[in-house]
């Protein structure tokens, strides 16, 4: 199951896995969910913070169901932006 905290700002959802507006967020959703560290998208003009220290590690997990949609779906699609992380990298 996927576990966050509801009162976490997501800013969207990409391949299921939620995207937050800060990086503790995202390294508390990785804690909450087996995994380490973050990467960044970027999404809706803005830079998003997603756990796991890349998008293959954050989606591939057996552990982790996909999270309930924000309040407001946007109609575009996300880009992904590679970036380093605390954790060490890919």
């Amino acid at each position: 199951m996927c576990n966050y905290d509801i009162n976490m700002a997501i800013i969207g959802i990409i391949s299921g896995i939620p995207l937050f507006s800060t990086r503790q967020e995202a390294l508390a959703w990785a804690a909450s969910n087996g995994l380490t560290g973050y990467h960044t998208h970027f999404y809706q003009n803005q830079t998003g913070f997603m756990g796991g220290v890349n998008h293959v590690q954050a989606t591939s997990s057996t552990t982790i169901a996909p999270a309930p949609a924000p309040s407001s779906t946007p109609s575009s699609t996300p880009s992904s932006t590679p970036s380093t992380s605390n954790s060490g990298g890919y």
